[in-house]
């Protein structure tokens, strides 16, 4: 397994690791607005690759803290933010439990490190945030959060 930036042959199995994890809790996103959060900020977005498979990837962008993209809305001129939103994580489901999250992870948050980013935030869905906060995420509920389901919470870190 290796991690790299993302190419544009590797869109259809994004949307595919998007659509499974997402689709049946009406939270998935079009490819085009999947797209629009790499190219606002490719260095911080990479895919797993395992052999001539993707088996995760990994998209985040600057943006201000206490703040998030809207859901399915193409991103517009990137921000310069200190803070670094991870905007999604997938790892295939089957290969989940393996502690694939954490490589992903842990490489998004050496190259926010690298690029001077003090801080990382996060909407956790879908009942995620366990696994957040014990990534050294903390919850804000004070940030109010619409259009990413019932249960999202935002969270945030310092790097």
């Amino acid at each position: 397994m290796r991690t790299r930036a993302i190419s544009s042959g590797d869109w259809p199995a994004i949307v595919g690791l998007e659509a499974e994890s997402y689709a049946e809790k009406g939270l998935s996103e079009r490819r085009i607005v999947l797209e629009s959060r790499m190219r606002a900020s490719p260095a911080t977005c990479f895919v797993l690759q395992a052999g001539h498979r993707i088996a995760g990837y990994v998209l985040a962008l600057p943006y201000p803290l206490f703040r998030y993209p809207e859901f399915d809305r193409r991103e517009g001129p990137s921000f310069t933010s200190d803070n670094l939103h991870l905007h999604d994580l997938v790892v295939a489901e089957e290969l989940r439990g393996r502690g694939l999250a954490k490589v992903l992870l842990d490489r998004l948050i050496t190259t926010a490190r690298s690029r001077r980013h003090d801080r990382m935030s996060l909407i956790a869905v879908a009942g995620q945030a366990d696994f957040w906060s014990a990534n050294d995420f903390r919850p804000l509920p004070e940030v109010p959060i619409r259009g990413y389901g019932a249960d999202a919470v935002y969270l945030s870190r310092p790097l």
